[in-house]
Formats: structure tokens, sequence, C-alpha cells
């Protein structure tokens, strides 16, 4: 039997500003490091997991050529509002049992619960970023 398929959509902008860590001087260059961070998360993912990681604003510059890219993990450029386009995500994601969304903020979590997805607050991303040997699930 195989395992359901499962999409984690993260809210970029809201996960990494839920640390004052000094994102904010360079909002491509945390974006860059987010992203890294969780490619390499990716590779300890279950197989039937991938992760769509939504950039919006000044984020986006990250998504250049230097981007850390990993076979489980899409990048997403919101052309507006970010959270139109998590909202199209879940929307669209037909092909998946179960979706996660990765976000603190009360009216997107409403939104994307409305479309079946669960949601999850920034603490659950960085907790499984923070412990290497972590599986998320």
């Amino acid at each position: 039997m195989n395992d359901p398929r499962h999409l984690v959509v993260v809210d970029a902008a809201n996960v990494i500003g839920s640390r004052a860590n000094g994102w904010w001087k360079d909002r491509a260059g945390a974006a860059r490091r987010f992203l890294a961070d969780v490619a390499d998360l990716t590779t300890r993912l279950p197989d039937n997991t991938e992760v769509a990681v939504v950039l919006e604003g000044a984020a986006k510059a990250a998504a250049d050529g230097a981007a850390p890219a990993a076979p489980r993990m899409e990048v997403v450029l919101a052309e507006r509002s970010g959270d139109d386009k998590i909202v199209d995500v879940v929307a669209g994601a037909d092909s998946y049992e179960r979706i996660t969304v990765v976000t603190a903020d009360r009216d997107l979590r409403t939104r994307v619960e409305a479309n079946g997805a669960e949601s999850v607050g920034p603490g659950w991303l960085w907790n499984q970023l923070d412990r290497p040997g972590a599986e998320a699930n």
C-alpha cells in the first residue's frame, strides 16, 4: 500500500519573519538561506512528501540562478499577494491526499482550511529544520 501523497506549502515570508534574526536587512539573502535549509530538509522527508515554498516581494530575488534546488521542492513566485498564491496552490493540488500549509497568518489559515488543507505554525517547520536527524511527518 502506498502512503498518501503529502504536499507541504510554506508561506516563506511568514516563516522567515517569525524569527528576529536580521532577515529584514537582506530579504533575498534570508530567503536564499531559508531555501537551502528547506532543500536540505527534503532529503530527510518521506518519499511521498513534496514541498512548495511561496516567495513574494523582495524575497523573490532568491529564486535566481543561485537558488538551491531539491528534487521534491518547488519554489513558487507570487506576482502579487503571497496569500492568494498559497490559496491557488492549495486549490490546485488535487493529486495530493494531504496538504499542510505552514503559516501563522490566521486569515490565510482559514482560507486554506476551507480548501481542505491543514495548517501548522512556523514553529513546526523551524523544529524540523533545527533538528538535522528529524523526519517531518
